[in-house]
């Protein structure tokens, strides 16, 4: 299946949830979860201009820099490291969501946008405003949907920053806990919720290589591709987990190493 096809049979659901309603119904708001790298901007990004969406992003409702220095003083270092559940501002998130569900034809409503070269939330006013009520609203994240691991599960490092840097489980608990209380939250808002299933970890590294270098236009040296390293392992530990079933999406969709479409598992009507 292509890239194409995929959006059409995504908004053939889409449609059939939308089609006929009135100014007064809700849009119904759409989760795109999978690893970094994974394409997931790309699918939002597609879906939005399928059916006139809104799109929204967990990137850009990163607690800001100060609140994520306060989590560092009282909780733990690594919180300094923007991504993991716990660094995100879910309140800013639902206000966003109810905004944009409840606007009339006049209403105006701000997109929160992040500065990651500042690692700071952008200023209100540099954020694209969306005017009305969206037909759709897409929602995209690599953790959305995550279900939290047990206790037992989280007792053993899965890797070197775990190891050297949470010996006592500290951040890996806190953030387990912010899945279980506060992100379930925002998964039960989703309408549907659709999951790019990575072949496994290890190409993960690979994907966010590639979206780098993309993004400078040069190959990337040793010393950054073992910065990417160390930071892409902050997420390991939740997307192994992801990978492996800790998320039940509506719709799974399988990719190669080359994140190519090799399988649709339905779960979602999308005809």
């Amino acid at each position: 299946m292509t890239g194409a096809a995929l959006v059409d049979a995504i908004g053939g659901w889409v449609d059939q949830r939308i089609g006929g309603t009135a100014l007064e119904d809700l849009p119904p708001i759409i989760g795109v979860s999978g690893a970094q790298g994974s394409g997931k901007s790309t699918l939002a990004r597609d879906l939005a201009e399928r059916f006139g969406a809104a799109v929204l992003s967990l990137d850009d409702v990163y607690l800001t820099r100060a609140e994520r220095a306060t989590m560092v003083r009282q909780v733990h270092p690594l919180f300094v490291t923007r991504g993991p559940p716990g660094t995100h501002d879910l309140n800013l998130l639902h206000r966003v969501l109810d905004r944009l569900r409840m606007a009339g034809p006049g209403d105006t409503t701000p997109l929160p946008r992040f500065d990651k070269l500042a690692d700071d939330r952008a200023d209100v006013s540099t954020w694209p405003v969306i005017e009305g009520r969206p037909r759709a609203i897409v929602l995209e994240g690599w953790c959305l949907g995550a279900a939290p691991q047990t206790q037992a599960a989280l007792t053993a490092p899965v890797n070197a920053l775990e190891r050297r840097e949470d010996a006592q489980g500290v951040w890996r608990r806190r953030v387990n806990a912010a899945l279980a209380e506060d992100y379930v939250g925002v998964t039960r808002r989703l309408d549907a919720l659709i999951f790019l299933q990575a072949p496994g970890f290890d190409g993960v590294l690979d994907w966010r290589g590639q979206q780098e270098a993309a993004l400078t236009g040069a190959a990337l040296s040793s010393e950054r591709r073992d910065r990417l390293a160390r930071f892409i392992q902050h997420y390991e530990r939740l997307t192994r987990h992801m990978l492996a079933g800790g998320i039940a999406p509506d719709l799974t969709v399988d990719l190669d190493a080359d994140r190519r479409i090799v399988a649709v598992r339905p779960g979602v009507e999308t005809a």
